[in-house]
């Protein structure tokens, strides 16, 4: 069953944006150092968050701040990716995909909940720190 993306956006105007998905270098690195079927996955699950389409491969992570994970499964392991909104751009909303790992339980770790956290609140000073210095 899919459920429109629009359920989850905090504001209106955006719905009428494109959705992008960038991947910041860990999250790179993670995709290229997977095997074929589950990055085929990986990659079909994008596409639906880009269609605007949402389900258990595209969820929030409950006790986080504002973190999501693509996740898919092949061959009995996860396969995560993890990633944020950042819908403060005027032409696109992204989602920012921070990095990702492999597990054979389908519990996420609380360390890796944090450190996409942590890749946020980077993310989004060194963007506030770009703007103030390109206004200069």
């Amino acid at each position: 069953m899919f459920l429109y993306l629009e359920t989850h956006c905090k504001n209106m105007a955006n719905m009428e944006k494109p959705i992008e998905v960038i991947f910041l270098k860990q999250a790179e690195e993670f995709t290229e150092s997977i095997e074929e079927n589950p990055k085929k996955k990986l990659f079909q699950a994008i596409r639906k968050t880009k269609e605007r389409l949402f389900g258990q491969w595209f969820t929030k992570l409950k006790s986080s701040d504002g973190i999501f994970e693509f996740r898919v499964d092949d061959s009995g392991k996860f396969y995560r990716l993890f990633a944020f909104w950042d819908t403060e751009e005027d032409e696109e909303t992204l989602v920012v995909a921070t990095h990702g790992l492999i597990k054979k339980t389908n519990k996420t770790p609380q360390s890796e909940i944090r450190k996409a956290e942590q890749i946020k609140r980077d993310y989004f000073e060194e963007k506030k720190n770009d703007k103030k210095n390109k206004s200069k």
